[in-house]
């Protein structure tokens, strides 16, 4: 399998999705103008992928179902990005190789298109209820959504990363910055699609376990780019974390142990998919992609 151009081929199909989701007329032009400009601006497109792969191993589940969680799971990582980015977060002036968005439209029109993203991602959500065969799995899928973009999930480990920020390593608040703030929207993107289609428990079991790995190696693999990777691939600037005196894998548990991790949370990966057999081929391709990916 070319992973890379399957890659490609589903993420033409999640941005024609996403430019059908959000509207690019409305008062005032600039707001509208703004969230697009954040959007549009590329990325791997990693989370609706996953959570249309996670769909598409289910015959139970119309694949057009999910496209709005799709969509909205998208908005929301945007939104993260944008305030992510702030001056009052962690200043930065490149993402996705393009200016920030406070970098082309302010400090509080960024802030504002990021609330935006945040909210029309709830009522895009919505929106497509009213489409879904299963309305009891697409509410669910909806549930897991917004409890991981919430204080139970990305706020906390957002929050948690600031605090720690200027302090001594510590392996407990680290486990929960990566279980937060990356792997609770990750974990979401499986784990809704799994919701929507009505798994069993023994396939929720199996999920939730890959969830958590794919979301933790992700982060990770994030550390350890930070440290090693190339700007001009990742599209951003390389060791910010350090600047900020961030609490990372690399800073606790040293580059030797992460690229170690990495490799143990690729087999669970791969392990937890079994049950679902030549199904799960693709995810295991993905997976070994994140694990060896350079941006």
């Amino acid at each position: 399998m070319d992973i890379k151009k399957e890659l490609r081929l589903r993420k033409y199909l999640v941005e024609d999705i996403l430019d059908k989701s959000l509207s690019k007329d409305g008062k005032p032009g600039v707001i509208f103008e703004s969230m697009n400009y954040s959007l549009s601006a590329g990325g791997k497109r990693i989370r609706p992928i996953l959570m249309l792969e996670t769909a598409r191993m289910f015959d139970s589940l119309a694949e057009t179902d999910i496209y709005p969680l799709m969509a909205s799971i998208e908005m929301i990582h945007t939104y993260s990005l944008i305030h992510d980015d702030l001056p009052c977060m962690d200043n930065d002036e490149l993402r996705r190789g393009k200016p920030t968005n406070h970098m082309v439209y302010g400090e509080a029109m960024a802030l504002l298109a990021g609330d935006g993203l945040l909210n029309y991602a709830y009522e895009n959500m919505i929106k497509g209820l009213s489409n879904a065969h299963n309305k009891d799995g697409y509410i669910l899928a909806m549930a897991e959504i917004a409890n991981a973009a919430g204080v139970y999930g990305m706020v906390s480990g957002q929050v948690m990363d600031m605090e720690c920020e200027n302090k001594s390593p510590n392996k407990e608040n680290l486990d929960f910055i990566h279980t937060n703030k990356t792997g609770a929207l990750l974990r979401a993107s499986v784990l809704s699609a799994g919701f929507a289609a009505g798994f069993s428990k023994e396939e929720e079991v199996s999920l939730r376990e890959f969830a958590y790995s794919i979301g933790l190696m992700f982060q990770v693999v994030d550390d350890i780019l930070d440290v090693i990777g190339d700007s001009k691939e990742l599209g951003k600037n390389i060791g910010s974390d350090e600047e900020n005196n961030k609490m990372t894998y690399t800073s606790v548990y040293g580059m030797e142990e992460s690229l170690r991790k990495v490799d143990e949370l690729e087999r669970s990966a791969f392990k937890s998919l079994e049950i679902f057999g030549e199904k799960g081929e693709f995810l295991k391709e993905f997976t070994k992609y994140l694990a060896k990916r350079k941006n």
